[in-house]
């Protein structure tokens, strides 16, 4: 069991604030923990009263005289850390704080949840909420909230950010027969989060599947170290809300730019190993296929169906999710073609045609699921009046017995013709999905948890050798004690070199003769560029030149671009002029590092050059857990890709050379959490080599 478990197993539980008023959070809270049969010891607490609901009420804890597991707080909120601090010196081990008027409200309820959250550290108790529907549990059980109702009893764990969502979705989960292991409001999340109670659900012996609705995650790096480790054992399914790209922040990089507000959490449950939910309808049809059927082998779907409408709509669905429809081996098709009519279609999908029976499916079935090729099968069916369907629910049933390791679905679709068969589905442990679009998107799913787990929860960044540390660090306090944030190119290229990623020549000249003594060592043809954080396009001020050829060109350039400057940006701050050897073109891609506030620095690898932006041919990976694999699998989801391999005859690009590359700056940023933003753009790849031609970073 978790550490938890003197919270989900109590065998003691005080009500502070119990009342004797019905409607009340107090009488309700307590009425509840009763009506829902919990066994342990239940005192309620209040010093106006002296019994409630025919059990003696106490005044105070010090009235007990012993330790209590579970203290539920339901007070006004002016109240609770005189509250808290009582608990904490009568050594109970949980408080679930009902109460509201904490952070939520902001303002001093900032400070007083602030205090409430040390009063609990100090007496090491842990603290549920504040602000939360409360605490429930259906295996001990009890019922430490102010809900109408109790779940059934299941295999299911759901934590809620949301009290209100809490309520309907124990509404709605009646009439879908759903039951539930745990059921938590989280509240403001002060102390217990998230990762708490999903990775006591997984070590705990009835939750099958753990489902979390999310607005925010409190602690990224404590997320994807216990998150990471729970869904190994037991699937993490999570909505996440507040997926919108509004809320991200102005970015300097095309790497910030590119990054949505959304993509952290996207990486970070890939990482962790979550499932992700787009809708809640999607994260209960992925419920009840965790705690139901057994996890494929395999992504290819065998489809069987009266109808060819709904069958091919579920065949686009397939593909569209990403899926394989199966290939019948030869044995299968000839026995189908002997026991199907002759307009039925054999190959998959398997149409049994309109005035199919329960045994003409059943045959079907038979021989679908015998097949080594089908991983998973959906049955679809729309109903006539030739078809017994509770009886085909009943053979379907029958098949998710006869062949446990295969995932069966249905899509048995209608409304009330198809009611009692749904219930003979949902009881027999097959899920029922209105249509058939519903079942594939949770197969989806279903099929994405079996690649996660199959990735080790790797959680370091490749070490670089012979890096050097200290000359980075020299950089960064200069030009921090120069008052900026962004580095000069100059700057910028000397900390490539120091982790080993190889630039050009690039350094810094305050004169035209230094300038040539630059070019001179780094040879011609060189390019000139002004050096200035606060101009970020060179070129509108005439702040740039490539293809400086000799000595004499560079001092008269070098003249020109700071006449040049001086005039149209006369405001700027000019450190001088930056001096770089041209290097022959190679393929244009991109590298760069943008930092997320929650999970820590994002990278990305994609097609660079001046169309990063409008082709946003990119993707992306948490420097957490990037493994050299991890880089080449970045590397072949673009379409950047296909280039470097070598297109029509041209030779392939140096792709363990971009594997390294992302892997040095992976490793430069978990050195240097102070770096925001990174661009290397254009990163040149050559058959043998890449070279960071330009690079721009800005710190925090």
């Amino acid at each position: 069991m978790g550490e938890l478990t003197s919270l989900f197993r109590a065998q003691s539980i005080a009500v502070i604030g119990a009342s004797k008023t019905p409607g009340k959070i107090g009488h309700s809270i307590l009425s509840n923990i009763v009506s829902s049969g919990y066994q342990g010891e239940l005192y309620p607490i209040n010093p106006r009263e002296e019994e409630i609901l025919g059990m003696p009420c106490h005044a105070d804890l010090s009235d007990l005289g012993g330790q209590v597991d579970v203290a539920v707080v339901a007070v006004p909120a002016p109240l609770v850390l005189d509250v808290a601090e009582q608990c904490g010196q009568a050594e109970v081990k949980n408080l679930v704080v009902i109460s509201a008027g904490f952070k939520e409200v902001g303002g001093d309820g900032v400070a007083l949840e602030a205090e409430l959250l040390k009063i609990c550290r100090a007496h090491d108790m842990r603290l549920v909420g504040p602000n939360c529907l409360g605490v429930m549990d259906t295996h001990t059980p009890y019922n430490a909230s102010f809900s109408k109702d109790f779940p059934l009893k299941g295999e299911i764990a759901f934590f809620s950010q949301s009290g209100a969502l809490c309520l309907a979705i124990l509404d709605w989960s009646f009439s879908e027969g759903l039951g539930f292991s745990k059921f938590v409001s989280l509240g403001n999340k002060a102390d217990l989060a998230e990762h708490d109670f999903i990775l006591d659900a997984a070590e705990d012996d009835y939750s099958r599947v753990i489902l979390a609705y999310l607005e925010d995650v409190v602690d990224g790096e404590r997320f994807l170290e216990s998150v990471g480790y729970a869904s190994r054992k037991t699937p993490v399914v999570i909505l996440k809300s507040g997926t919108s790209k509004s809320g991200a922040q102005a970015a300097a990089s095309h790497t910030g730019a590119l990054a949505g507000s959304d993509l952290a959490y996207d990486l970070a449950f890939k990482l962790a190993g979550v499932v992700r939910a787009r809708t809640m309808e999607e994260l209960f049809d992925l419920a009840m296929l965790f705690t139901t059927q057994p996890l494929p082998h395999g992504d290819r779907v065998a489809i069987i169906t009266n109808s060819g409408g709904p069958g091919i709509i579920a065949t686009d669905a397939t593909e569209a999710n990403g899926l394989r429809m199966a290939r019948f081996d030869d044995e299968t098709i000839e026995a189908l073609r002997a026991g199907l009519p002759v307009t039925a279609n054999l190959h998959n999908l398997v149409d049994v045609i309109g005035d199919a029976d329960m045994d003409r499916y059943e045959f079907a079935m038979e021989h679908v699921l015998r097949d080594a090729n089908v991983d998973l099968l959906l049955v679809v069916l729309t109903p006539t009046a030739v078809i017994d369907i509770p009886e085909l629910a009943r053979k379907v049933v029958g098949m998710r017995q006869k062949y446990p390791h295969k995932p069966i679905v249905t899509s048995f679709i209608g409304g009330r013709n198809i009611l009692e068969a749904a219930h003979i589905l949902g009881r027999g442990g097959v899920p029922n999905y209105g249509f058939p679009e519903r079942a594939l998107a949770a197969l989806k799913g279903f099929v994405e948890f079996t690649e996660i787990i199959k990735r080790p929860h790797y959680l370091g960044t490749p070490e670089v050798p012979n890096k050097d540390h200290l000359k980075v660090r020299e950089i960064f306090d200069a030009v921090r004690a120069d008052g900026r944030k962004a580095l000069l190119g100059s700057e910028s290229a000397a900390v490539a070199l120091a982790y080993g990623i190889k630039a050009p020549v690039l350094r810094l000249a305050k004169t035209a003769e230094q300038a040539v003594a630059i070019a001179d060592e780094a040879g011609y043809p060189v390019v000139l560029k002004v050096a200035s954080p606060e101009i970020l396009h060179k070129t509108d001020v005439g702040g740039i030149k490539v293809g400086v050829k000799t000595a004499e060109d560079v001092q008269v350039v070098f003249d020109e671009i700071m006449a040049s400057v001086k005039a149209k940006a006369p405001n700027a701050r000019v450190y001088g002029i930056e001096v770089q050897n041209m290097l022959p073109a190679g393929r244009e891609c991109i590298v760069g590092l943008s930092k997320d506030p929650t999970f820590g620095t994002m990278i990305m690898f994609g097609l660079g050059g001046i169309y990063v932006n409008a082709l946003e041919d990119v993707s992306f990976r948490l420097v957490t857990g990037l493994t050299h694999d991890e880089a080449r699998r970045m590397i072949s989801e673009t379409k950047v890709y296909t280039l470097l391999k070598g297109y029509r005859g041209e030779k392939p690009g140096d792709i363990e050379g971009i594997v390294d590359c992302i892997a040095k700056l992976a490793r430069l940023a978990k050195d240097f959490p102070e770096i925001t933003e990174l661009d290397v753009n254009p990163l040149f790849v050559y058959r043998d080599s890449v070279v960071a031609l330009d690079v721009k970073i800005t710190l925090e």
